[in-house]
């Protein structure tokens, strides 16, 4: 592969190291605005971290995290997972991610049992969508490796077209945990929108903001190295939070995913007079 993230290659931040019963550390990358991790591949690595700990037979379902403290750039992430129950249908581990300050991250993982069941989808691309490459669609991308095409539809919903610009070929592990990589870019800025103070498309420096939470439920296959269509939208604002939820779908109309995240949001404000720095 030749995209990366610094010098760091998609894939190599998904070979996790065993260290010990199922305890593993993965290598971090560096990212363009740099002091913090990005929280999608914090959340992504635990997932593989989780998936090594179950049969092959059994894809994982959903994901529920809490982000605790924010990850360092510097050093490496260890993985500990708790096997909290083998089912005869499902199983549930819980991954908590750690640096020298302590947790950054905790996560439960829930897997199934591939079963031959009713297939129903209502989720649909939207009509006359415009294409990520059409005039009109904001380039959002950010490193050599995430691509970004945002599409502004409405006073709280901001959508988007992403793909991980690599060839991450038919590895359903692989692409499942892009696919998590990738959804902590999307949700932050429909999050944003309804805020009395935020003035469009550049207004990041006005606020103080984080991902408090992130949840993931996987419907169907995925293949990340593609375009799928983030259709995100606000539920309000209220303490200092606000929440988003979102499907995924492929650029062909398929429902892949669905997700929520709960952000952290204020308003910059100027020190007191007199307040010392």
């Amino acid at each position: 592969m030749t995209d990366s993230i610094g010098r760091t290659e998609f894939a190599d931040l998904f070979q996790l190291e065993p260290h010990g019963p199922d305890t593993f550390v993965g290598i971090v990358a560096r990212y363009p605005w740099g002091g913090r991790l990005f929280g999608g591949q914090v959340v992504a690595q635990a997932l593989r971290a989780a998936i090594e700990t179950v049969p092959d037979d059994r894809p994982a379902h959903s994901l529920h995290s809490y982000f605790i403290r924010p990850g360092s750039p510097k050093e490496p992430i260890r993985f500990e997972v708790e096997r909290l129950r083998d089912g005869r249908s499902f199983c549930t581990r819980q991954v908590v991610a750690r640096q020298s300050a302590g947790a950054i991250l905790n996560v439960s993982v829930s897997f199934q049992t591939v079963e031959d069941e009713a297939d129903v989808q209502f989720a649909r691309l939207p009509d006359d969508l415009p294409g990520p490459d059409d005039p009109g669609v904001h380039d959002e991308s950010w490193g050599r490796l995430l691509e970004r095409r945002q599409v502004d539809l409405g006073p709280n919903q901001v959508s988007s077209w992403i793909r991980l610009d690599t060839d991450l070929g038919d590895d359903p592990v692989l692409n499942l945990c892009g696919l998590a990589f990738m959804s902590d870019a999307a949700p932050f800025r429909a999050g944003r929108t309804p805020h009395p103070d935020a003035t469009g498309r550049n207004d990041r420096d006005l606020f103080v903001g984080a991902s408090l939470d992130h949840s993931m439920w996987f419907h169907r296959p995925v293949r990340a190295d593609r375009w799928h269509w983030f259709d995100t939208r606000s539920h309000g604002l209220h303490g200092g939070r606000g929440t988003v939820t979102g499907e995924v779908l492929s650029a062909d109309g398929v429902h892949v995913a669905t997700i929520a995240q709960e952000i952290l949001l204020r308003r910059k404000r100027a020190p007191e007079p007199g307040a010392s720095e």
